[in-house]
């Protein structure tokens, strides 16, 4: 992402903090055509790559698409919704203060 000019890309370490994947990398596009355009980039690489099953959301608006690799999950935003979101903060946090993981984990079955 970082050739088509993805802007704040972060990578997030899941390993204890949660069994969903094992890194969420997090990046901005600077528009709905932009956020488009680097989902389309990373779609096309991981099928390079051999991964041909992929869950994908978001492709509608183009405010936020999210691609599900397994392991590796990619949130792209516009820059204004990715600070609504603020999923930075949700998985960097500490455990046991506010964390997503924890709050997940203590939420009881019915």
């Amino acid at each position: 992402m970082d050739e088509h000019s993805a802007q704040d890309m972060l990578r997030i370490d899941l390993d204890g903090k949660s069994s969903l994947a094992d890194f969420m990398i997090v990046a901005s596009g600077r528009s709905n055509r932009h956020v488009n355009a680097l989902a389309d980039y990373v779609q096309t690489a991981l099928k390079e790559y051999g991964l041909t099953k992929m869950g994908i959301e978001g492709t509608e608006s183009n405010d936020w698409v999210l691609i599900d690799a397994g392991d590796l999950i990619i949130h792209i935003f516009r820059p204004e919704v990715r600070e609504f979101y603020n999923i930075e903060k949700i998985w960097t946090s500490p455990a046991g203060e506010g964390h997503l993981a924890d709050k997940v984990a203590a939420k009881p079955v019915t």
